[in-house]
């Protein structure tokens, strides 16, 4: 039996604690709030816990709805609901990414008082910069969101992956900055004078390829879905996952194997997934424990079927691969899914 191949990536527990410190500051239910958006509040006590992209969109919007703030509280002025869809209205229009991002950075200052985004173009290179009204470096997840959504944005209006040399960041490493180099770069930076995103300029004289028709389907599920839909999809661990995504787990090629199927050798394979902080048995990992988390909670399979599925001889091997993975055995997890 094939494995589902709708797999459309995780998102770690510690991004559901991050979006809910503004909730919780205000002395709102944030426990209803994840109910609401199908995940369990028993969730949290496990640090390696993990929900689906569907669940914690929904989050998203849960939250931005109840403090009518789409940017979580994060700065001295909310972006009130409905900030997001006139961000894309204004620049839907724009011919090419360099005016859509002046545009969308000018949108910013309007809505934002302790962050301004600068769009630098220098030769070959392209950066923004943010600006900061505040002294002190923010919450790491302020830095993220803001970034996520302007390069998410980008992303779409030209319909492919924006590829960054690097970004950097004023505040200090967070837990969850293994997540950050998937969607940014591995070539990521903590506590720097300045929090910045460098990608080549020839993407900013790139054409809008979008208008009204497209941006009504883009918006039912934007800008949450920047989390898994724009991640690094050029990199080497990118192709490798999409490689095995789409044949039977128990059928999938040894390293060796592997490496001449990519036209390399064992060592240079294995020196270009160092370079990106990965190995072929943590990808392997990674997918199997993405596909079991989404077949737990988005389909009525049994756990021993799901098991099979995924390439395990026995349940039993399945139970402890699951709860190293995510801190609950599968049972235990889509019940916790299930709030019951």
């Amino acid at each position: 039996m094939r494995a589902s191949t709708s797999d459309k990536g995780t998102i770690s527990i510690a991004f559901v604690l991050e979006a809910l410190a503004g909730v919780r500051e205000r002395g709102l239910d944030a426990d209803g709030l994840l109910q609401q958006a199908g995940i369990s509040p028993e969730l949290l006590d496990a640090p390696q816990a993990r929900v689906s992209s569907v669940h914690y969109a929904t989050l998203w919007h849960l939250i931005a709805e109840a403090l009518d703030d789409e940017f979580f509280g994060m700065d001295s002025h909310p972006m009130k609901a409905g900030s997001f869809t006139l961000l894309c209205h204004s620049v839907i229009h724009c011919d090419t990414l360099e005016r859509a991002l002046r545009r969308a950075l000018r949108f910013f200052r309007l809505v934002l008082d302790d962050f301004e985004g600068v769009l630098e173009r220098d030769g070959d290179t392209a950066r923004v910069v943010l600006a900061e009204r505040l002294p002190g470096p923010r919450r790491a997840f302020a830095y993220g969101t803001f970034l996520i959504i302007l390069h998410g944005l980008a992303c779409w209006l030209i319909g492919r992956r924006i590829t960054l040399d690097h970004a950097r960041f004023r505040c200090a490493e967070p837990d969850f900055s293994a997540e950050w180099r998937v969607l940014f770069s591995p070539d990521l930076r903590f506590g720097e004078a300045e929090t910045a995103i460098s990608f080549p300029a020839e993407y900013l004289d790139m054409a809008n390829v979008q208008n009204e028709r497209t941006m009504k389907v883009f918006l039912r599920s934007a800008p949450a879905n920047f989390l898994v839909k724009y991640r690094n999809s050029d990199g080497l661990v990118a192709r490798i996952r999409r490689q095995l995504r789409h044949i039977p787990p128990d059928t999938w090629p040894d390293f060796e194997t592997l490496a001449q199927q990519l036209h390399s050798s064992v060592s240079t394979l294995r020196r270009h997934l160092i370079d990106e902080g990965q190995s072929y048995q943590s990808i392997k990992d990674d997918l199997r424990r993405d596909l079991a988390i989404s077949q737990l909670c988005h389909s009525e399979k049994s756990v021993l079927d799901i098991a099979h599925d995924l390439g395990f001889a026995e349940a039993s091997a399945f139970h402890r691969a699951f709860k190293k993975w995510t801190g609950a055995r599968p049972g235990e997890y889509r019940r916790a899914v299930a709030g019951q």
